[in-house]
């Protein structure tokens, strides 16, 4: 591994039992896109459009081809990256929207509020999807400022399969809520608007240590995009839409040049969970990987992520090791020198494959693919996935939609027990349980040990780790 002075001191510290402390803060954003597939990506083969500045991300830092959300569905998925756990663990399954009751509870700590303890100016900008009362939102779990939607873009009146049982959508600043109806034209300025919100926050507090959670609400469906690039795709709209978030992604990178601060940023660039393949042209590529969104499947799992931190993380480097959404809060609590949170967390530092581009093994030993309430439907290792036998959503055989419309999924499809060969068989295709029993073997002693925990409901084991999400009243 490289030697280098900010890590030198973080590691000397920490060795020493003393406080952790860079000699220059690291300041962190990590952008979060919303059903964007692995395949959207220039550098994972998105075909009719470009995305040179996330491209830019890739040549000056660290692509990882293993990284996972937390889970494949949008509340869940948030819920593990702030807090760095399986989301079952503090209560959270599928997607809040505003008839829910519940959301974070007061209890869990998460990136920012961590990071407040270190005196961090702290800002989130975009779809929060965590609890849209008072106690539940960003201003309430260590966010100095918040700007954004409180759930998906879609759960609004104009939704193509259920409007009537929406409301008005409305659009936060703070707590106070600015827009009560949010309007098609409206949705076609979020980027943007999201954008200047975190470069106004970047510029405001660029003397001392800042995190930015910039939550783009794209490229979820409806996709809206501005003037700057309406029809600037050869792919239609999905295209437009990718185009502009890389822009986004520019305009973070030149403020931090601008600012002299690209130097000590740790940027993070990441998908809340594949996409949503029923929506067809609307919908982004799982770059091969099988199904998608709501599904613990690869296509549903396996997101994008890029890492840049200049002069830490080796530019150009490809890690692909395994690793979580839920590994980002440790990580960013060692760099910072902050307390990791009062409760257990799930997530594991992974500064070690961050920073040494020959590391031999991952922390990350395993990763638990739970979905629905308390499922836990697949396990796997560096190498080999086992899929348990559950009800799950598949696209297959299915016709999808087109131009905003969702085509049928089968919500239901019984899956049975199989075994796949990631290193070889990505795309989930070949079952090769008769020819590893000793893997099988393995990885459901892993599974059962996490269910002592974690419990999981196709076994009807309760586990006695997970914890309450939070709830109006508390």
């Amino acid at each position: 591994m490289k030697t280098k002075t900010l890590l030198t001191t973080v590691c000397a510290g920490a060795l020493l039992g003393l406080p952790v402390r860079a000699q220059q803060p690291t300041n962190f954003i990590v952008v979060f896109l919303d059903d964007m597939g692995y395949g959207d990506l220039t550098v994972t083969g998105a075909a009719g459009y470009r995305t040179p500045n996330i491209d830019r991300l890739c040549s000056e830092g660290m692509r990882f081809t293993n990284f996972y959300a937390a889970q494949a569905v949008s509340s869940a998925s948030r819920a593990g990256l702030l807090t760095g756990c399986y989301p079952n663990r503090i209560g959270f399954a599928g997607a809040l929207d505003h008839s829910a009751k519940t959301g974070i509870s007061q209890s869990e700590e998460t990136i920012a509020e961590i990071l407040k303890k270190k005196d961090y100016a702290c800002g989130a900008f975009g779809k929060w999807h965590l609890g849209h009362h008072p106690q539940f939102m960003p201003t309430r779990h260590g966010f100095d400022e918040y700007y954004g939607l409180p759930y998906s873009n879609d759960m609004w009146p104009y939704h193509p399969q259920s409007g009537s049982y929406y409301p008005d959508l409305p659009l936060f600043d703070g707590e106070r809520v600015a827009n009560p109806k949010v309007t098609p034209e409206d949705q076609t300025q979020l980027t943007t608007q999201y954008t200047e919100r975190a470069v106004q926050f970047i510029e405001k507090n660029k003397n001392q240590p800042f995190f930015v959670y910039l939550a783009h609400t794209m490229p979820h469906v409806p996709l809206y995009v501005s003037d700057k690039f309406k029809g600037k795709s050869e792919q239609g709209l999905y295209g437009d839409v990718m185009m502009e978030i890389d822009w986004s992604v520019g305009e973070i990178m030149k403020t931090l040049e601008r600012l002299d601060l690209d130097k000590n940023t740790l940027v993070v660039f990441t998908s809340d969970n594949g996409p949503w393949l029923n929506y067809g042209n609307h919908a982004g590529s799982a770059g091969g990987f099988r199904e998608g969104k709501g599904t613990t499947f690869e296509g549903g799992q396996r997101v994008p992520c890029i890492m840049r931190w200049t002069g830490e993380i080796p530019a150009g480097t490809i890690c692909n090791q395994l690793a979580s959404t839920i590994d980002l809060l440790p990580t960013i609590a060692y760099i910072s020198g902050a307390p990791l949170p009062a409760f257990r967390i799930d997530g594991v530092n992974i500064i070690s494959l961050m920073t040494d581009e020959g590391v031999a093994s991952s922390p990350r030993k395993y990763f638990l693919y739970y979905y629905h309430r308390n499922d836990l439907e697949a396990v796997r290792n560096d190498r080999f996935k086992l899929v348990f036998p559950h009800a799950g959503r598949t696209y297959e055989n299915f016709l999808p939609g087109d131009d905003g419309l969702p085509g049928q999924v089968n919500e239901r499809n019984a899956f049975e027990l199989a075994l796949y060969d990631l290193r070889r068989d990505p795309g989930e295709r070949y079952d090769v349980k008769e020819q590893y029993p000793e893997v099988v073997a393995e990885l459901t002693r892993i599974a059962d040990e996490a269910r002592k925990d974690l419990g999981d409901d196709l076994t009807g084991e309760a586990g006695p780790g997970r914890r309450p999400i939070g709830r109006l009243s508390e």
